[in-house]
């Protein structure tokens, strides 16, 4: 069974795993399917019960090496502000970085 699989098997006992969700769009991404990788990450970043920082930076480095840099732009604003309310302060510093390689 591979890695994915396993996830998946994981998913369907507690679908609204975050940790579990964020896992899964990172093995899609390995897999090279950007699509679904930053569809679920958006999911997950916007998700009112889950407000997964992390998923704020993936996505925005996905749409980024993707060549959406407005939309990346989008997810690091509001991960930043997400980062804050949560203070994690240090998810907030690394998605500034980027931001700013970005160009505001």
């Amino acid at each position: 069974m591979s890695r994915k699989d396993q996830i998946l098997a994981m998913l369907a006992d507690d679908p609204k795993d975050a940790f579990l969700r964020y896992t899964l769009a990172m093995e899609l991404r390995k897999e090279s399917d950007h699509e679904q990788s930053v569809t679920m990450l958006r999911e997950l970043a916007y998700d009112p019960d889950a407000k997964y920082v992390a998923a704020f930076f993936m996505a925005a480095q996905q749409l980024a090496e993707l060549d959406q840099v407005e939309e990346a732009r989008t997810l690091l604003r509001d991960g930043i502000e997400e980062a804050r309310r949560q203070n994690n302060l240090h998810a907030a510093a690394e998605m500034g970085e980027l931001l700013s390689e970005l160009g505001k």
